[in-house]
């Protein structure tokens, strides 16, 4: 467990083994834990490193800077602390948003490839976007949630990130992550991720792209998925057929074979 300060702000990270650094950025309202099957075994063969945003996890809760441009900004300054180059971005679900986002700001600088961990090119459901999951009711009833019934909602919330039931242990410490963030923080970065549309964005990934998808996915389509792959201008999908929204936890094994062959294909 380490702690870094960049742009003001202390930021939790843990780290595992040496050569090509692998990053694994979490998603809304979740945490570098998430990642925590994948320290050992990716840090075997790579530097795996875990970050949490800010606001979520162990980091500083600042009241301001909850966007998904703060966010990339932030993951900049890191790789720059840290002086960290040809970097492999992992990112699930809002976590592909801040990748596709440190290239709109800053191009593929201090990167050797991009994993995308089921997500969408946008969230919304814009007319004409037919992968949008989130509609104006749907967010206005979830920020609700948020903001009026927040241990709900992420009951409610964590059965759809996976295929098979989870054990009480395993629903309680994901609900205790989801529930770091304050609650302002939980909406204005909901918000703000969800209104996020980077469809025009996506020509601009010129590094190798590896799109990870659940088969048994029920809140990205694989319609969604093959819509990556066919815009992004180097990339490859992957399906993981026993997992839903979390291939990482569900098919751990697979996952991180999957990543350390990818890493370890980027010369």
């Amino acid at each position: 467990m380490a702690t870094i300060t960049v742009r003001d702000i202390e930021f939790h990270y843990e780290e595992s083994g040496e050569g090509r650094p692998v990053v694994f950025l979490h998603g809304v309202w979740m945490s570098g834990r998430f990642f925590e099957k994948q320290l050992g075994p990716v840090g075997e063969q790579c530097r795996a490193i875990t970050l949490d945003f800010r606001g979520h996890g162990r980091s500083a809760k600042p009241d301001a800077g909850h966007t998904v441009p703060e966010y990339a900004a932030d993951v900049h300054a890191f790789l720059e602390k840290l002086e960290l180059q040809d970097v492999v971005l992992v990112g699930w679900s809002m976590g592909a948003f801040v990748i596709w986002e440190y290239v709109k700001q800053f191009g593929c600088d201090r990167l050797a490839g991009t994993v995308v961990v089921d997500e969408a090119a946008s969230d919304f459901a814009w007319d004409g976007w037919p992968h949008g999951m989130i509609g104006p009711e749907m967010l206005r009833d979830l920020n609700e949630g948020v903001q009026s019934g927040r241990a709900e909602l992420i009951e409610h919330f964590i059965p759809l990130m996976f295929k098979e039931e989870q054990s009480a242990e395993d629903v309680a410490w994901m609900a205790a992550e989801m529930a770091l963030p304050p609650a302002g923080t939980a909406s204005s970065i909901l918000l703000d991720q969800t209104l996020r549309d980077y469809r025009e964005e996506l020509a601009a990934v010129t590094v190798p792209t590896l799109v990870a998808i659940g088969a048994d996915e029920k809140l990205i389509t694989h319609e969604a998925g093959a819509y990556l792959v066919d815009r992004l201008p180097n990339a490859r999908l992957v399906m993981f057929e026993e997992s839903s929204h979390c291939p990482f936890l569900e098919e751990t094994e697979r996952f991180n074979a999957v990543v350390c062959e990818f890493a370890g294909s980027l010369g």
